[in-house]
């Protein structure tokens, strides 16, 4: 079972956009079986939350239910759980750094992985317009593919 966490920091518009996207990836790909896929945030302050409703409705336009996703927070043990780790932004992967006391995750920036998207940050849609749900999404969907792709180059061919 590969294991794959997403993080952004309250783990309610980026993350359980990119877990989605991802999700959506790896079943399209027949691998649903071969993978462990969820996300959370730097913060605690939405644990327990759905996803934001502006990130339901982007998801669901694309075909995709995150409405039964719920925050929480980043744990000491996902660093060993997880076999990867995929920040939202640099302020998140500093974050992860410095509470990460070992563990096999091998920690990257999400957008680091698109092949066009010239970015490495993801931007946080929550304070913006709606559109940057959909722009977040779509750079998801690119990342979520390329990643896919290389986790299957290292992990699953042999």
């Amino acid at each position: 079972m590969i294991k794959v966490l997403f993080v952004c920091m309250g783990n309610i518009c980026r993350s359980p956009m990119a877990e989605g996207a991802f999700r959506k990836a790896v079943t399209d790909a027949g691998l649903s079986n071969q993978f462990h896929i969820d996300s959370a945030g730097t913060i605690g302050y939405h644990a327990g939350s759905p996803p934001d409703p502006r990130a339901q409705e982007t998801a669901r336009k694309n075909g995709i239910d995150i409405s039964g996703q719920r925050s929480r927070k980043v744990t000491t043990s996902d660093f060993e759980e997880f076999d990867y780790i995929l920040a939202m932004d640099n302020e998140n992967m500093r974050d992860l750094k410095s509470r990460r006391a070992g563990g096999k995750a091998a920690l990257s920036l999400f957008l680091s992985h698109a092949k066009n998207i010239p970015i490495n940050e993801m931007p946080d849609p929550y304070y913006g317009h709606h559109s940057q749900f959909d722009q977040c999404y779509a750079a998801a969907v690119d990342a979520s593919n390329a990643l896919l792709q290389t986790i299957i180059d290292a992990k699953l061919k042999s």
